[in-house]
């Protein structure tokens, strides 16, 4: 297996796996920024998410739970944008992409990722280091690793 390093090879990767494999490296990618924010309901998601046999029960809670979690982030973020409660913001969106209900022909897998991106972009501005940021590359990684894992 090659390793992946673009965005082309990525999504087209992240859509040749199976809809509890794309939950499985989602979560992998929520969590590479789940240190952005400090929401343990956060955590809680992510660690029900990555269960092979997650049952609608246990689906719809960790759903619920960072729905509110995404709510009480973006109310934090106020008028004044403070990136670091944006970075928390995003890292939040990318755990409710993880435990939303998936829709036919939509890949929530590249959903999270990108909000994960957005989380570390907000973090870099937070810190001063401006929008490059490193996150797409650790996400290829990830990705690599998972297939490799899988025997792809």
């Amino acid at each position: 297996m090659m390793s992946i390093d673009n965005d082309s090879e990525f999504k087209l990767a992240l859509n040749n796996l199976s809809r509890i494999e794309r939950r499985l490296v989602a979560a992998r990618f929520a969590e590479n920024v789940l240190a952005l924010s400090n929401d343990p309901r956060l955590k809680a998601a992510i660690n029900a998410t990555k269960q092979i046999e997650l049952g609608d029960k246990e689906l719809d809670a960790a759903h619920q739970s960072a729905k509110a979690a995404r709510v009480d982030s973006f109310t934090r973020c106020g008028s004044e944008c403070d990136w670091s409660n944006q970075s928390g913001h995003f890292v939040a969106e990318a755990v409710l992409a993880c435990v939303k209900p998936q829709e036919p022909g939509h890949n929530q897998a590249w959903d999270v990722a990108m909000h994960a991106r957005m989380a570390r972009t907000c973090e870099g501005i937070a810190n001063g280091k401006g929008t490059d940021n490193p996150e797409s590359g650790a996400q290829y990684r990830i990705l690599t690793e998972f297939l490799k894992a899988l025997g792809n």
